[in-house]
């Protein structure tokens, strides 16, 4: 979105249009809705203005929720806001740390600046972007007072603030390249706030800096706690916290949060794998946090598992036991890793409904699953896995997830 077409929609009669619109989630829904208005007669900045934003609301729904639908955003902004329900635990962090301000140097269209009013702390939200802080400045209009957002660079706001115990430094720099449509990621050199400075802040202030959960952890601060947060099954991001935002003796962390709960493995340092052993009664896959955490080890003792490869992250037991840190699986049968041989047990157990997962193999499911057949009315899930020099087929039950 550009500046002409933001000043388009922010008049009564632009943001009344934006609602009347509705939902505009495919690309056909988008032609009609921009031929629709253009036919209405209302000007191209604010048609592109309208339709753009009405379209943006429908896919932020599954990061804000009900919220979406109040809220402008742009493209590059939606794409590395963090999920509400995420920055939501960040808040309350910050919060229990005994906080009470923020600053949220970098703020984006204010997703986590929306969390942290909304558990009470008082914010300044600063962007370098004119128009992202003026998206940012109305997203957090209801808070009143309780936000306060600048058009500024993250280092020139954070150099002119006045010093105060009371208040945490939040960022998520910039990991594409400027704009507001079609962006590219950019190496962590060119991270805008740089990390070089945003370390040397965290290593004065108490500060939580976001970062992508691949980011490489040699270049991580050894001094801080390094926290990967995953939603529903997918990492989400990379949290380095520092100072009082930073538990005692806690430099690892997996967060994984399913649904409304949310559960979280800690510890002082990465773990020690567990030896490998045979392929056992169960077969369990490590949450991605935890496999980006290096904590696997202390995920396999707490189930009395081993490592079934040292280089593929499934451990494997006998024991009846799983963890909201895995997906677990019962073993059914094992079988040679090609499409005959799999077939002949597919059909064997009946089983039409498959769920093919695969570790440490270079194999397409979606193409894989064209060469099986499937008939019946059970179902199941393949894992395709290389266990040293061999690759195998593992037929398994889904084992319902530790609450």
């Amino acid at each position: 979105m550009e500046m002409s077409e933001l000043r388009a929609l922010l008049t009564p009669a632009g943001l009344e249009l934006l609602d009347a619109v509705g939902t505009v989630g495919s690309s056909a829904d988008v032609a009609r809705a921009v031929s629709r208005l253009r036919a209405a007669g209302h000007s191209p900045d604010l048609v592109s203005a309208v339709v753009g934003q009405a379209h943006l609301r429908s896919k932020a729904s599954a990061k804000f929720g009900p919220f979406a639908g109040r809220m402008l955003f742009t493209r590059a902004g939606l794409e590395q806001a963090t999920r509400l329900g995420v920055a939501a635990r960040h808040a309350q962090r910050i919060r229990s740390a005994g906080f009470t301000a923020v600053a949220d140097l970098g703020c984006g269209i204010g997703g986590d600046a929306l969390a942290f009013t909304g558990a009470g702390l008082d914010v300044l939200a600063v962007d370098a972007d004119e128009v992202t802080a003026a998206i940012a400045a109305y997203n957090l209009a209801p808070f009143g007072d309780g936000a306060v957002v600048r058009h500024d660079t993250a280092e020139d706001a954070f150099e002119t603030m006045p010093a105060a115990d009371d208040r945490a430094i939040w960022m998520d720099p910039a990991r594409r390249t400027s704009g507001h449509g079609e962006t590219r990621r950019v190496s962590a050199d060119d991270y805008s706030p740089s990390l070089d400075w945003a370390f040397d802040v965290a290593r004065r202030v108490s500060t939580g800096i976001k970062l992508g959960p691949a980011h490489d952890r040699d270049a991580l601060p050894a001094d801080a706690e390094s926290q990967w947060v995953s939603a529903d099954g997918s990492v989400v991001e990379l949290v380095v916290w520092s100072g009082a935002l930073a538990r005692e003796g806690v430099r690892r962390a997996a967060l994984v949060i399913r649904d409304d709960r949310s559960h979280e493995l800690t510890a002082p340092a990465d773990a020690v794998d567990e030896p490998v052993r045979e392929l056992g009664a169960f077969l369990h896959e490590p949450d991605g946090a935890v496999i980006r955490a290096r904590l696997i080890g202390d995920v396999a003792r707490s189930l009395d598992a081993g490592m079934l490869d040292e280089h593929i992250a499934y451990l494997t037991s006998d024991s009846a036991l799983t963890s909201p840190f895995v997906q677990s699986f019962r073993v059914r049968e094992t079988m040679p890793a090609n499409p005959k041989a799999i077939s002949t047990a597919l059909k064997a157990h009946g089983i039409g409904r498959l769920e093919i997962k695969k570790r440490g193999v270079d194999v397409d499911p979606a193409a894989f699953r064209k060469k099986l057949t499937l008939r019946g009315d059970q179902e199941a899930t393949l894992i395709l896995a290389r266990i040293g020099d061999r690759r195998v087929a593992i037929l398994a039950d889904r084992v319902s997830a530790a609450s």
